[in-house]
């Protein structure tokens, strides 16, 4: 069952068990700040394109990093030994959702979603930034900005959405920048929503839903 939001409750989410295989588990509402921490909290996020309406998920099983067993390949610590990328936080948030926005996606359920960062969502996530709890991180080289990514942090929590490059391994140095910050923000789960090779790389799991859920009612109050 495929429950519709209200409109009038931003807050009110069924339960994530109640998605149907792919992961999808409510249409509708909207997305106010007060919607989307909600959401997060739940181990819900949004993923929609231009064609459809606001679609909720909650996949099972779950793409995961904890940061204590994150890998870094041993090509990438050369590069960054080099010092070719000077990473930052939440430098050039607006830069990075948009150039996140041109990248073609697939959606959780396998389908393709093109420009899937609609101009809604990227206004909802710089809301959410100028809340303090959307971030960037950008990495940097002399032509200018090369790669980043950005996502929500909730107490021990942060919640990847997106990345990009325009230079080789800028997005893997902006990864590994995530893991410092993240060391030093005390958040101890890195939700990466869906598994891909490039994520298990650095150490990626897949966890069943309710493994995840668990570890989110623990990390979310540190």
């Amino acid at each position: 069952m495929i429950w519709r939001l209200s409109p009038d409750f931003p807050d009110l989410f069924p339960d994530p068990s109640e998605a149907d295989p792919s992961g999808l588990l409510a249409i509708g509402g909207d997305l106010s700040p007060v919607r989307l921490k909600a959401a997060y909290a739940r181990g819900i996020f949004p993923w929609y394109d231009a064609h459809s309406p606001i679609l909720w998920w909650s996949p099972d099983p779950r793409c995961v990093i904890f940061p204590e067993t994150f890998h870094l390949p041993r090509r990438l610590k050369r590069t960054l030994r080099q010092k070719n990328f000077r990473i930052s936080v939440d430098e050039a948030f607006s830069a990075v959702i948009h150039r996140c926005a041109a990248i073609p996606r697939l959606m959780p359920d396998g389908s393709h979603a093109g420009t899937w960062l609609v101009p809604d969502m990227i206004s909802a996530y710089t809301a959410l930034h100028q809340l303090g709890l959307a971030h960037s991180i950008e990495a940097w080289d002399g032509e200018g900005l090369a790669g980043g990514l950005y996502g929500v942090r909730l107490g021990g929590v942060f919640f990847g959405e997106s990345m990009f490059h325009e230079r080789p391994d800028a997005s893997k140095a902006a990864l590994s920048g995530l893991m410092e910050q993240l060391r030093t923000w005390g958040v101890g789960l890195l939700d990466c929503q869906m598994t891909t090779p490039h994520l298990a790389r650095f150490g990626a799991v897949e966890i069943p839903r309710a493994e995840f859920l668990a570890h989110l009612t623990r990390y979310l109050d540190r």
